[in-house]
């Protein structure tokens, strides 16, 4: 063991350390894995033990802090693009069959949707334009 140089072990830990990322999904395991990484580097540059240490610590400890918080607040947000019903809350639609409480029909983009009031005391008549504000099912709940 003495044979083997300081830098094939920082590698061997950071390889263990990539595959831990893997099995575990825990990114800070990867920022980990690149200090080790770096302590490597030290280490092959002729950087004694406490050296390569150092560098391992601040190379991970300045990735985790700076990283987790801007992957932190990229995971949190919303897509820009809404997709599939969510992309049609919202949008306006024309009413095909008057819309009241109890059912209806509307022409939501480009197709025809069952529709009703959200308003149970509002009722919308052929050809009236309204707003989309949920979708239930197939049922889209206009205003």
């Amino acid at each position: 063991m003495d044979s083997i140089d300081a830098w094939v072990w920082w590698l061997v830990g950071a390889a263990g350390l990539g595959v831990a990322l893997v099995v575990t999904a825990m990114p800070e395991l990867g920022m980990l894995a690149v200090g080790a990484v770096a302590g490597a580097v030290t280490a092959g540059l002729g950087g004694d033990v406490v050296l390569q240490v150092v560098v391992f610590a601040a190379v991970s400890t300045a990735l985790i802090a700076v990283v987790r918080p801007i992957a932190a607040r990229h995971r949190s947000q919303r897509p820009q693009h809404s997709t599939g019903i969510d992309a049609l809350k919202g949008k306006h639609a024309v009413v095909l069959e008057r819309v009241d409480s109890r059912g209806g029909r509307i022409k939501l983009a480009g197709e025809v949707w069952s529709a009703r009031a959200l308003d149970a005391a509002q009722a919308y008549e052929v050809g009236q334009e309204v707003d989309v504000v949920d979708i239930e099912g197939a049922t889209a709940i206009i205003m």
